[in-house]
């Protein structure tokens, strides 16, 4: 059974580390000790198997810790593994020479915790054996002195017989450095050791004669006999006489070319991206880092291109992942034609890219690459015989000036690229320190609208739509108003894009639902029924099953189905058609009526006219606004007064501001309308006392 001592300050690392430690081998002991101290004064009588011990601890670090530990008997050979946070060569050299025979990374990887242990335990297990049995063989050879010749060459034939048995290159040299024995590994090793390598062996075997102190585990390069660099872990051990002098040095060397591979292949994939190969972010942070002190030593600039390509989504999802994938290994392809040497290009992860533009000569010079990036992008790429096309929006940011420290350049480059989206996507913008500025009131302002919601400080306004021959009142739209405390009322152009980006705006769309019908529900109840139109975003068809939520919505409140009408615009209905219109043809079975926002601004289509249960059109703002001296608006407006005839469609004309504008689109047939001529938006109270006695006295004098 396995004895595996763990050694670390910190409770939580020796928990994690012990459990670790006791599924490197079936039936392992595992016992864990708080300090350096403990585990020399408990080691007195006890051989370990193992040692795994943390490198920085108080009052006594890993290497002052296994100096003192070789100097024991039970320690001086012992594997031990150190676990470290330093990348400093300085600290694994130090580790080195007081003896230690592995390093762990911390935070440590528990595959690689287990893996290394296990090697670990299995080379010092056989190094004791060979050290064994070395021994006992000396021992049976120097009793044999006296003994005959063939005696001794039996004892001789079982030695190498052996030996050669074990999987590792075994010889022994005396103390003026000749070859006493060698096994057949260690044939094969000697010859591929260099006259360099060969005297530095001799060198070592000269240090352990002096010191009486074996060497462990150290690592050196040879070349086969195929000329391929093989990884040998080697170890030299004093060979005592009876005398306890040292007579002859006995080498060990273990080929873990395996291993070392291994270990390269996941340093690989800790800072490689596997898709592409490219580095990762974590290797990017790296780069940025040595670049940063470049800067500072060689007063060169650098520059850091964020790249996030426009469209990708839709590519992704209409063609599958598969395509996906060969796209963005395409798209690092062509990045990289366009770098040099120096430059690193790095996938961050999704269909976000980075380039890191080695020393730059100025502004123009960083300008000059991110434009061939986005030309290089939007050339076409082919997919399914198809010639599919994306682009890129690129953020720049310069050091040294604009930060100095791998984090804030990732930042400023992420906002810089963001800017280019925003302003139109297929461009590059340099960071300024105001985008940082705007980042920052977005985060306030988010903050301020998830406590304003929490305080209740949203409410709905109404406002008036009206028939324009009689004038009489035929709904109101709900629409949205935040009344913050510190800034009065907020109208929803200042908010509703950052509810949308953060997802907020579904949890509000469920609120303004509940609200809307709840006070039509109160004026219904006071024999006032007022149909109310809700505006019904494309991220709710997205979130919710609308259908359900409108059937809840409208039990809770009592509001009949008749007096809802649910406002989508033509982005939402194209946007999931499938499902969108499964929704709206199930609530109109209901009573619920359905209208199109905005209507002439985005996906015009008889076709889905046709398909879609919709009840009313509502002429953009835009169209209207132009209609007293703009022919073509004009010609907009009574073509889809013409379409809304057609299909039995009522027909609103949103934003009449005017006499002129009310006139003009009474005389091209249109029915109803809404605007600030008619009626500003108003809190329901004002809306109750402005409109609603109106309409009691309507419906009176038609009883």
């Amino acid at each position: 059974m396995a004895l595996i001592v763990v050694v670390d300050d910190r409770i939580t690392n020796r928990v994690i580390f012990s459990q670790l430690a006791a599924a490197i081998r079936d039936g392992a002991e595992v016992l864990s000790f708080e300090s350096p101290v403990e585990v020399l004064a408990w080691i007195e009588g006890r051989r370990p198997d193992l040692v795994i011990t943390d490198y920085k601890m108080p009052g006594m670090d890993g290497a002052a810790f296994i100096e003192r530990l070789r100097a024991t008997p039970a320690g001086e050979d012992v594997p031990i593994i150190v676990i470290t946070a330093y990348e400093d060569r300085e600290f694994r050299l130090r580790a080195l020479k007081a003896g230690a025979t592995d390093f762990l990374q911390s935070p440590v990887d528990h595959q690689e915790f287990i893996t290394r242990g296990r090697n670990v335990l299995r080379l010092g297990e056989q190094q004791r054996y060979i050290r064994s049995r070395a021994d006992a063989l000396q021992r049976d050879l120097e009793r044999s002195e006296q003994t005959l010749e063939t005696a001794i060459r039996d004892s001789r034939a079982r030695l190498i017989e052996v030996i050669d048995t074990i999987p590792a290159a075994i010889s022994a040299t005396d103390a003026e450095g000749r070859c006493v024995f060698v096994n057949k590994h260690g044939l094969a090793t000697a010859a591929s050791r260099n006259q360099g390598a060969a005297k530095v062996q001799n060198v070592q075997d000269q240090q352990v004669i002096r010191s009486s102190k074996p060497i462990l585990g150290y690592e050196e390069e040879v070349m086969d006999q195929h000329a391929q660099r093989r990884t040998m872990l080697t170890s030299k051990f004093p060979l005592h006489d009876v005398g306890g002098g040292v007579r002859h040095v006995l080498t060990t060397s273990f080929d873990i070319t395996e291993r070392k591979r291994a270990e390269e292949a996941m340093r690989h994939l800790a800072h490689h991206d596997t898709l592409t190969g490219l580095p990762n972010r974590l290797l990017l942070q790296q780069v940025l880092q040595a670049e940063i002190a470049r800067s500072n030593d060689e007063d060169r600039a650098f520059a850091l291109h964020f790249i996030d390509l426009d469209r990708f989504k839709t590519i992704n999802d209409g063609f599958g992942h598969g395509h996906g994938d060969a796209l963005l290994k395409e798209t690092a392809a062509r990045l990289l034609r366009l770098t040099r040497q120096e430059d690193t290009v790095a996938r961050l992860g999704g269909d976000e890219f980075a380039i890191v533009q080695a020393g730059v000569a100025g502004m123009d010079d960083v300008q000059r690459l991110a434009g061939r990036v986005i030309k290089a992008i939007s050339e076409p790429f082919h997919v399914e015989h198809h010639s599919v096309f994306i682009g890129a929006s690129v953020g720049m940011t310069v050091a040294p000036g604009d930060a100095d420290t791998a984090e804030q350049l990732l930042k400023n480059a992420d906002l810089a690229m963001y800017r280019a989206k925003q302003e139109g996507r297929g461009r590059a913008r340099f960071f300024d320190p105001e985008m940082q500025t705007a980042a920052r009131d977005t985060v306030l302002l988010e903050i301020a609208l998830r406590e304003g919601m929490e305080r209740g400080e949203l409410q709905l306004w109404y406002q008036a739509q009206v028939d324009v021959v009689s004038g009489a009142l035929v709904g109101t739209e709900a629409l949205l108003r935040w009344h913050r405390s510190s800034h009065g009322v907020t109208l929803p152009g200042m908010f509703l894009p950052l509810a949308e980006d953060t997802g907020l705006i579904v949890e509000i769309n469920r609120w303004v639902l509940g609200e809307a019908c709840r006070q039509a529900a109160s004026w219904a109840a006071m024999g006032v029924p007022v149909r109310v139109g809700v505006n019904m975003p494309a991220e709710s068809f997205k979130a919710d099953d609308v259908e359900a939520l409108v059937v809840q919505t409208l039990r809770r409140t009592g509001l009949p189905p008749s007096l809802l009408e649910l406002e989508l615009t033509e982005g939402t209905l194209m946007a999931s058609q499938h499902q969108v219109a499964a929704s709206l043809h199930a609530l109109r079975r209901l009573g619920v009526r359905v209208a199109v926002d905005d209507f002439g601004t985005g996906y015009s289509s008889l076709a889905y006219l046709q398909k879609l249960p919709i009840d009313r059109l509502k002429i953009d703002r835009s169209f209207v606004q132009g209609f007293e001296a703009d022919r073509d608006g004009s010609a907009i407006v009574k073509a889809v007064i013409g379409i809304g005839r057609s299909l039995g469609m009522e027909v609103l004309a949103e934003g009449v501001e005017t006499a002129g504008q009310l006139a003009r689109v009474r005389e091209a047939g249109c029915q109803l309308a809404q605007g600030y001529f008619l009626g500003r938006p108003v809190p329901a109270e004002q809306f109750q006392r402005d409109h609603l006695p109106k309409v009691a006295l309507l419906a009176a004098q038609r009883a």
